[in-house]
């Protein structure tokens, strides 16, 4: 039922910034959990940062201080704003939603839907 539209991504150097967009439909948006991935070449899928549909967050150590994930429940939209990007931040970045409560939210299989994936690439 829930639809996710990802936007933003693109190439960047280090030290920049981008923020990431996801569009939600088909559903209330302000019910949702949501949730940010990535996936870089040769590598697993891993949690990012999430927002539950409260705004408790959750952010990946590895992204802690440099990433920021917020929601717009009037756009239906959910944001990563990334700053301080390191190479290694470089992936396909995905948006996930959630409508389960008490879901463990850095964790794939807490999320129903997923958007298509966007590119984020941080050149040296």
């Amino acid at each position: 039922q829930v639809q996710l539209v990802e936007s933003g991504g693109g190439l960047v150097q280090a030290g920049g910034s981008l923020r990431l967009s996801c569009a939600a439909s088909g559903r209330t948006f302000s019910t949702l959990s949501m949730g940010w991935f990535r996936q870089a070449p040769g590598k697993e899928r891993e949690f990012v940062a999430s927002i539950g549909y409260i705004g408790t967050r959750y952010y990946a150590d590895s992204v802690k201080g440099r990433f920021t994930a917020s929601r717009d429940n009037a756009k239906n939209t959910l944001y990563l704003q990334m700053n301080s990007l390191k190479p290694e931040d470089t992936a396909v970045y995905y948006c996930a939603a959630s409508s389960r409560t008490g879901g463990l939210l850095t964790k794939s299989d807490a999320y129903e839907t997923w958007g298509q994936g966007i590119q984020v690439a941080v050149s040296s």
